[in-house]
């Protein structure tokens, strides 16, 4: 089952205001419940009913749109051209170099300026025993400095399996560079902190940062490190250590390297609630996983839904992507989009409770 409701306006650049809907989907089970919102095509909610009757939010999100256009963070939301850091906001595509917008320091993030995040999308919805929402948008040449007209769609998918799946597609009219990803913040709990959120990842490498969280190049193992999650440890046990790449970012703040042996659509970690009472599978094709813990998450402006406080660690984010400032680093994952193919991915959040 599929309910539009509207969720209230924003301003437009020129000062007009925008409509922003949000897309409610609930499973035929009814235990499964995920919002979704056209401002960013942006995961707004996920709640769960627990076998006890009890009901869940797994997932941060705001109570109004203005919040989520103003806040820093990407709540939920889906994130272009590039998912994570370019170094310098630069790189040279066929002899040519290309100038990004520098949102973070000297450096380009999620797309710049007004990425993704910021669109409003057009929403096509699809009822049925998996219900579904489509979104599409259309990235004008050299938006942000991205070089091609780019073709969007994002189809979120509420599963009979109880999870949330999400498929990407994209065209391009010229070369261009390309790594789309979610940016759900999720809490397991409910509220609180995530400190104790046990994870587990099949991931045997990561990529090591310098202080303003760029990859190095270095493309390290993480056997005997923090790092290792292939058997899981808890999200304090990594953040909160003396190793000297946590420290650097102030937590995990890592892109993870899926094991090359693992299979495109065999389970890629998961993660499991104090509790125990929630678990979350992870399933992608993407080759990495940015692995974040929250760590500027504080903004008293901002409160969570219900007027939660946000703090130090109170939600993760696994963003599925390929490797960050990949066209910078010779022997990373190939980001290259050119006209001629198409664009496809895919992640699910399965969920068991």
């Amino acid at each position: 089952m599929i309910t539009e409701t509207v969720f209230g306006r924003v301003s437009a650049a020129d000062g007009s205001l925008i409509t922003v809907n949000l897309y409610t989907l609930s499973s035929p089970s009814g235990r499964l419940t995920v919002t979704l919102c056209d401002l960013g095509a942006r995961i707004a909610g996920i709640r769960a009913v627990l076998p006890s009757g009890k009901i869940r939010e797994l997932a941060r999100g705001f109570d109004t749109p203005d919040a989520y256009m103003r806040a820093s963070g990407y709540l939920g939301a889906v994130i272009g051209r590039y998912g994570n850091r370019i170094g310098r906001g630069r790189f040279t595509l066929n002899g040519k170099e290309y100038r990004l917008y520098q949102n973070d320091g000297k450096n380009h993030l999620h797309g710049g300026k007004e990425g993704f995040d910021k669109k409003i999308w057009t929403a096509a919805a699809s009822d049925g025993p998996e219900p579904s929402v489509t979104f599409t948008a259309v990235s004008p040449d050299m938006e942000e400095g991205y070089p091609g007209k780019l073709d969007v769609g994002v189809k979120y998918t509420l599963t009979e399996k109880e999870g949330l799946r999400i498929d990407y597609t994209a065209l391009t009219d010229a070369p261009t560079y390309l790594n789309l990803t979610n940016h759900v913040y999720f809490n397991l709990a409910g509220s609180g902190s995530v400190r104790e959120h046990f994870v587990s990842l099949d991931a045997d490498r990561y990529l090591p940062t310098d202080p303003e969280l760029i990859p190095t190049g270095e493309i390290r193992p993480v056997d005997g490190t923090v790092f290792d999650f292939r058997s899981g440890r808890t999200v304090a046990g990594a953040a909160e250590s003396s190793d000297p790449d946590i420290i650097t970012a102030g937590g995990i703040d890592h892109c993870f390297v899926f094991s090359d042996d693992s299979a495109p659509d065999a389970r890629k970690g998961y993660v499991l609630s104090p509790d125990g009472r929630v678990k979350m599978e992870l399933y992608t094709d993407r080759p990495c996983v940015q692995f974040y813990s929250g760590n500027f998450l504080g903004d008293p402006e901002f409160p969570f839904r219900g007027g939660e406080p946000q703090t130090k660690r109170s939600a993760f984010c696994l963003e599925t992507q390929a490797m960050p400032d990949a066209m910078n680093h010779p022997g990373f994952t190939d980001t290259l989009l050119s006209p001629g193919e198409t664009f496809l991915s895919f992640t699910e959040y399965r969920f068991l409770f």
